[in-house]
């Protein structure tokens, strides 16, 4: 049996792996080390009780001969569909519209099936890596990237956008925590109408946004629903990065070019690949959107920010300007020309903490260490501490 050829075109280690294997040597020469992590964006508290009860009461429910239920439906349960059109949407998308999954990286993953081979993307540079993973693993080759940067305001020139089928976007952004604007959104919905292109638009974060002038949905754009869409998640909005849960929607308007609803195929891929999410899951999503469940979980997304803005403070005061971190939960951090590898490894050796380099989001993450706001409170504040007392590496 040959080789897939795809994972020999896509042949370096995804960036959590390679940090993970350089922590993993790291502890094997310092085993007593009390290492914190500011890398992976991994939620670490604990589900609100009215959460856990539902999920719990779910469970017992399983296990008596009325409560049983088997397989789930693949595209999600009506009642959560309903509940997200609600409580995230206002109603402005059909439940119709909602598919619910397990998450939205691997609603990212399974968008590849939808498209041909020849199929062409644009993302932001820098931008999440499995974006470009899944678009290569798929068989596809082209990728056109678009420059974000500090001297742009992280939004790319609208005269360099190539002509493309699919537009990532990520917005509050991973990795640097900048959100775009609406009149940001609204010029390159005009460019995707105008080409024919489709927005995939990666609402992960949309939990952390504050500033009430700012879109938490692409659909608050004028024309988003023709080409545009959405995948959500309940791992940041909910802590539920171990449950899994999330959806993505796809407006009816949203078509091929010879007329077929993206999401008549889109039916097809998760009822192929997927059999729908755990009960529990969905009993706990349904639990989080209550009224009682979304005050728990906006405290919880509200604790994150506070360590972000202290992170931010703590880096900004010994000499590093810092992005995002206000309506986001990760920092952008630039290094004032130090490698991202190797301040990460100073990082890792010297104050014992852990980082993610900017040059693994892509080439434009160059100079740039991504630190993320998810950890306890306590935690963060050690961290900061630590931050302090080698200041010294920012001109190493």
């Amino acid at each position: 049996m040959q080789r897939n050829p795809c994972f020999k075109q896509y042949s370096h280690d995804y960036l959590f792996v390679e940090i993970g294997k350089r922590v993993q040597a790291f502890e094997q020469t310092h085993p007593d080390a009390n290492l914190i992590s500011l890398g992976v964006g991994d939620t670490t508290e604990p589900l609100p009780s009215s959460i856990v009860d539902e999920i719990v009461k779910k469970a017992r429910e399983l296990g008596t001969r009325e409560g049983y239920r088997g397989y789930p439906s693949s595209v999600g349960d009506r009642e959560l569909r309903e509940k997200i059109a609600e409580c995230i949407y206002c109603n402005t998308i059909s439940p119709d519209e909602i598919f619910i999954s397990d998450g939205a990286k691997c609603d990212i993953g399974r968008f590849q099936w939808l498209f041909g081979k020849k199929t062409t993307m644009t993302v932001q540079d820098p931008s999440y890596p499995v974006y470009t993973a899944t678009h290569f693993l798929s068989g596809k080759k082209k990728v056109y990237t678009l420059s974000c940067c500090p001297k742009n305001n992280f939004f790319p020139k609208i005269e360099n956008f190539p002509r493309t089928d699919l537009i990532y976007l990520c917005s509050p952004n991973n990795p640097t925590g900048t959100v775009l604007t609406h009149d940001q959104l609204e010029r390159i919905v005009t460019i995707a109408k105008r080409t024919k292109a489709f927005i995939l638009f990666d609402a992960a974060y949309a939990a952390y946004i504050r500033d009430p002038a700012l879109p938490q949905t692409i659909y608050e754009i004028s024309g988003a629903k023709e080409v545009a869409i959405e995948v959500g998640s309940f791992s940041k909005l909910a802590g539920f990065s171990g449950v899994r849960l999330g959806w993505t929607v796809i407006p009816k308007t949203v078509c091929f070019d010879e007329g077929t609803w993206v999401g008549k195929d889109w039916t097809t891929i998760v009822t192929t690949f997927f059999n729908g999410v755990s009960h529990l899951s969905k009993a706990g999503g349904l639990a989080a959107l209550t009224d009682e469940g979304r005050r728990a979980t906006r405290a919880i997304c509200d604790s994150y920010l506070a360590n972000a803005a202290l992170l931010r403070k703590t880096m900004e005061a010994i000499g590093y300007k810092c992005y995002g971190g206000v309506n986001a939960p990760y920092l952008w951090v630039d290094l004032n020309g130090g490698s991202s590898w190797e301040i990460f490894d100073n990082f890792l050796r010297r104050a014992h903490l852990i980082t993610t380099p900017g040059v693994g989001f892509g080439k434009g993450g160059e100079g740039y260490l991504r630190l993320s706001a998810f950890g306890e409170k306590e935690r963060i504040l050690e961290a900061s501490c630590r931050l302090q007392s080698v200041c010294s590496l920012r001109n190493s």
